[in-house]
């Protein structure tokens, strides 16, 4: 598959100015929450509040009826990122899903070790199905905001939670080990993540526990009864093998999943939507499988 004219300009770009290993943990999260200089999408109201004690940002699209609920998580490795830095795609995914989205400030690593961020993930969920319908609520998250979708989703059933009616992980790291061969294979051809920082996020935020515990790999938890998933990432993708081996262990353990591949695509590629044609499909695509899994109720 050919890459669009866009892509590769935007390839070039990312190579030239990604970067991290340079820059200490505090400058990496300025940085990343710079992206919120860039314009909102319009059409949409911006709230900042907090949902279960959890500070958040909540969009809701004015030109269409928001007849179902998106909790996202966001991604930075559990030690950076925030509303902020993720609010502007988020804003997209909402208007294409006709969905109100929240999106939380979970705490992070190092200063907050797991479970901490989980436990903030669980009790955003917690308030917003007070209000909605479960089945009308789709938790999603990239890269560590993935992972920490699929731990959601374990801690919510082992709970005994009415779980929501579907997941979308973009780019998901869901094994902190780095057992994933394409952690070595895809690392010189991804351009959006340093993999020098990977072992180093692990570590903070993990805090005393093993890496494969399945609550901070949720890749090796038991995943089965959970809701329809759709794991979205591309072919150059250095955690391509958390989302091959994922979709693997989700389709034995019963769960209905979607594994969606685009050929050449890297690391959470979906946040350049409205820049490249590659990344606004996949944020299309990601819209039809919610509104399908997570239908409006029709009043009588």
């Amino acid at each position: 598959m050919t890459t669009s004219r866009r892509a590769r300009l935007m390839r070039k770009s990312l190579a030239s100015i990604v970067s991290g290993a340079d820059k200490n943990l505090e400058e990496r999260r300025v940085a990343m929450d710079g992206v919120d200089r860039l314009p909102r999408p319009r059409k949409v109201d911006y709230i900042d509040t907090t949902v279960g004690g959890i500070p958040a940002i909540i969009a809701t699209p004015t030109g269409t009826k928001p007849d179902r609920h998106i909790l996202y998580l966001h991604g930075g490795g559990y030690t950076m990122g925030s509303p902020k830095s993720h609010i502007a795609m988020c804003a997209r995914l909402a208007k294409r899903s006709a969905a109100t989205i929240t999106v939380i400030d979970y705490r992070l690593a190092p200063e907050n070790v797991y479970p901490a961020a989980i436990d903030d993930c669980v009790a955003a969920y917690r308030a917003i199905s007070a209000d909605v319908d479960p089945a009308l609520i789709t938790i999603a998250g990239d890269s560590a905001g993935g992972g920490a979708t699929l731990a959601t989703l374990c801690a919510l059933r082992d709970s005994s939670d009415s779980l929501p009616g579907s997941a979308y992980l973009l780019s998901p790291w869901t094994d902190l080990t780095g057992s994933g061969e394409t952690i070595v294979s895809k690392a010189d051809i991804d351009p959006m993540i340093d993999p020098s920082l990977i072992g180093e996020a692990s570590r903070m935020y993990a805090g005393d526990l093993p890496l494969d515990d399945p609550g901070v790999s949720p890749l090796f938890a038991d995943l089965m009864g959970l809701p329809p998933m759709l794991i979205q990432t591309g072919t150059d993708e250095v955690l391509l093998s958390d989302s091959t081996r994922l979709a693997d262990r989700a389709k034995d353990a019963g769960v209905d999943v979607q594994l969606d591949l685009h050929e050449g695509m890297w690391h959470v590629y979906q946040a350049f939507a409205g820049m490249m044609p590659e990344a606004t499909d996949a944020l299309v695509r990601a819209a039809v499988f919610i509104r399908a899994k997570t239908p409006a109720l029709v009043e009588a």
